[in-house]
């Protein structure tokens, strides 16, 4: 994601509407997840997915956009097995929210391109400075 600028604005716009949906739930008082065999098989290959990527990034802003899509994959899987009280439902389906609008940001953080090693730079001109 940090070398190409598509896979951001893909990451932003798939979390835009993951944030939709987690607005969604909370509007309708939709706390509850799923328990259907299927949402779970999702839930668990989408957190193994996440956990793959995760170990694939290459800069600190993949990492925790991929983070946050894990906390967000584990979280579903976790409340679509554990039958849940409806209070730690809604605390969920609120951090949710907060989670995937955090991953927005940070997929938009993987636009900007990252600035040369100041310290290099520094020594650099250290060094010229000795030479003169």
């Amino acid at each position: 994601m940090c070398g190409n600028r598509f896979w951001g604005v893909v990451g932003a716009a798939a979390s835009a509407y993951f944030v939709y949906l987690a607005y969604a739930h909370l509007r309708d008082a939709d706390f509850l997840w799923s328990h259907i065999g299927w949402s779970q098989l999702m839930y668990l290959v989408w957190t193994a997915l996440a956990l793959g990527l995760l170990s694939e990034t290459r800069c600190w802003r993949e990492r925790i956009f991929f983070g946050l899509v894990l906390l967000n994959m584990a979280t579903g899987l976790v409340f679509s097995v554990w039958d849940s009280p409806l209070n730690y439902a809604h605390e969920a389906r609120d951090a949710s929210l907060i989670m995937w609008s955090l991953a927005i940001i940070a997929s938009l953080m993987t636009l900007a391109k990252p600035e040369a090693n100041p310290q290099a730079t520094s020594q650099e001109k250290s060094a010229d400075g000795l030479r003169n």
